[in-house]
């Protein structure tokens, strides 16, 4: 009998940096095999198209990257998760451990609990979870970057048990944790660091370690081998959901994408979206963009008003230089939004 599969749990609000960190880890995985399980949220899957692109073959790319859509995780463990371990228990002997990036909506405990299940039980653990903090929100009183989306998804998320407010669901997350990250501590000054430090240390039920990072840069030796077995514990991990009740939602808010055979300058391309966020209830921009005379696809990110961007890959020469952009807000405009982008084309995208 193989030995179980370390899980090692990323959960953290929206905009916290946790693609990020599972990105850098990929990109130094010490010879680890490597599979993460991504809960994306809008239907062309930048998250897990971002993290494919980590990988270091096509076969790697192909198969270790599973997405999973059908509302939050720590609610759908039965229609998704499930099925999903399950066919990566079969390959157990490829794999050497499993990376789980919630969503920000997430839970960690009810997702840790399918793990006391029989079918998973006798072939993984869990490892450790690690809560990422955004600093700068947390210094801004917000917990997460833009707490209006956070929100917005939860309205939208019909399959969601839970309504909390964001300190409880900030609270639920540290109170799991077996690491926390405080995260794009470049972005706060030293007192400020100091001071969400604080705010983290008295959410904590127990003695839990507490490293910085700017952009996920950290050792894969800190994030894994933790040997926790998180699912034997778990009265150690308070929850103010331990014992709430499935609640009702509205569905308000939705994604949609756009698909363009043009490239972009990306500061021109930027300028449109910060317009676009002022014009409609966006909260959310994430995709690929394709840059004149440039052989590197461009990942653009933007959050509220806070836009990010870098080249992450050579574009692949069968692969058709498309700009894709995900928007994800309240009663979007798809044709205006469009035809805001298209007054910023450069030129036809080329090959």
């Amino acid at each position: 009998m193989a030995a179980k599969i370390p899980v090692t749990v990323i959960t953290g609000f929206l905009g916290s940096g946790k693609t990020t960190l599972i990105r850098h880890l990929l990109q130094n995985n010490q010879g680890r095999r490597i599979a993460v399980l991504v809960n994306e949220f809008g239907e062309l899957g930048i998250d897990g198209e971002l993290l494919k692109s980590c990988q270091c073959s096509e076969e790697d790319a192909n198969g270790n990257i599973y997405e999973l859509t059908n509302g939050c995780l720590c609610c759908t463990v039965q229609e998704e998760f499930l099925p999903t371990m399950q066919e990566l228990l079969k390959r157990r002997q490829q794999i050497d451990c499993i990376l789980i990036e919630t969503s920000g909506l997430a839970l960690p405990k009810p997702l840790i609990k399918a793990f006391r299940w029989q079918e998973i039980r006798s072939g993984a653990t869990v490892d450790a979870v690690i809560t990422v903090v955004d600093c700068e929100a947390v210094v801004n009183g917000t917990f997460a970057s833009n707490p209006e989306l956070v929100e917005a998804q939860r309205q939208a998320d019909d399959s969601l048990e839970h309504e909390t407010p964001l300190q409880e669901l900030f609270e639920d997350q540290l109170a799991c944790a077996d690491l926390v990250i405080l995260n794009k501590t470049d972005l706060v000054s030293h007192e400020a660091k100091s001071q969400v430090e604080e705010i983290v240390k008295k959410e904590l039920p127990r003695d839990v370690k507490i490293v910085s990072s700017i952009n996920g840069a950290l050792d894969s030796e800190v994030l894994l081998g933790w040997n926790a077995a998180v699912e034997d514990n778990l009265e150690w991990r308070p929850s103010h959901h331990d014992t709430e009740e499935d609640h009702d939602h509205d569905d308000e808010i939705t994604s949609t994408h756009l698909i363009f055979d043009q490239s972009f300058e990306p500061e021109i391309l930027q300028s449109r979206l910060q317009s676009l966020v002022q014009q409609q209830d966006i909260f959310r921009i994430k995709g690929f963009v394709s840059v004149p005379n440039k052989a590197m696809r461009l990942v653009m990110q933007g959050v509220g008003k806070r836009f990010e961007k870098f080249y992450d890959r050579p574009w692949i020469n069968e692969e058709e230089r498309q700009t894709k952009l995900v928007f994800i807000g309240r009663d979007l405009d798809t044709s205006k939004i469009k035809s805001v982008i298209e007054v910023g084309c450069v030129v036809p995208a080329t090959t």
